[in-house]
């Protein structure tokens, strides 16, 4: 398992990441760049899919 960085503190930008769309596609934090955007996250194991 990789090593996980510590969440960043309130206020600060979030790292680099990208993470697979439902529909296969890579999503990158930087594609919304100059943008407001909200993150979920849910669990694979609590949700269908």
């Amino acid at each position: 398992m990789p090593k996980l960085s510590p969440p960043p503190a309130e206020g600060e930008k979030a790292p680099a990441f990208t993470l697979t769309a439902d529909d296969g596609r890579a999503v990158k934090l930087s594609d919304y760049a100059g943008r407001n955007l909200v993150l979920f996250f849910y669990p694979k194991a609590d949700t269908p899919g």
